[in-house]
């Protein structure tokens, strides 16, 4: 849209364009550290703010994220991903922790989002503990305009870490935990269970 002042001088204005970012990376990386960090900037704006976690993620806070280093943020719960939307009418910037927790419905919810003008952060796991790709963290990243990785460091070698290996004999792909049931781990010393 395109407003004529006069002959010499035109004022240009468009529609708010939201986008997705994805912060992604092995346990340990710094995932949920980064998107507190960048929802904190959001709120120094004076933006509108609403973040959420999957209700599995009782680990360290039932009404905030957590860090591993402690940091935290004020979040709501759901049940899935599609009560997000119905709760966000007056937001301008989303977060969304532990995205590896929630169904593939996620895509697709945070496409209507950015879509209409929302800033959309995801955070998650990648990778599983036998890395194989996550879902939906792997179409979240393919439709991302922003993605960023992290590393953690390996407990072995200290080499930068993309793997989380489970330390725990269970075998279920999503068990809730921390530095008791997983280490980060570099390719070299992630070992698959059998």
């Amino acid at each position: 849209m395109t407003i004529e002042m006069n002959e010499h001088l035109q004022i240009r204005t468009y529609k708010k364009s939201g986008h997705i970012e994805v912060i992604c990376g092995s346990m340990f990386s710094g995932k949920t550290e980064e998107l507190i960090r960048r929802i904190r900037r959001a709120e120094i704006a004076k933006q509108r703010i609403k973040v959420f976690k999957p209700k599995i993620d009782n680990r360290y806070s039932e009404y905030e994220i957590v860090s591993h280093d402690e940091s935290s943020f004020p979040s709501e719960i759901v049940n899935s991903a599609s009560e997000i939307p119905e709760k966000c009418f007056d937001v301008e910037v989303i977060g969304i922790d532990e995205a590896q927790f929630f169904d593939s419905d996620l895509v697709e919810i945070c496409q209507m989002l950015a879509d209409s003008g929302k800033r959309v952060i995801v955070a998650g796991l990648d990778q599983d503990f036998r890395a194989k790709p996550f879902e939906p963290i792997p179409q979240l990243l393919a439709i991302a305009e922003y993605v960023t990785k992290f590393h953690a460091v390996c407990v072995i070698c200290g080499a930068p870490a993309n793997r989380t290996q489970r330390v725990s004999k269970q075998d279920e792909r999503v068990i809730v935990g921390g530095k008791d049931i997983y280490e980060a781990r570099c390719r070299l010393h992630h070992t698959i269970p059998e």
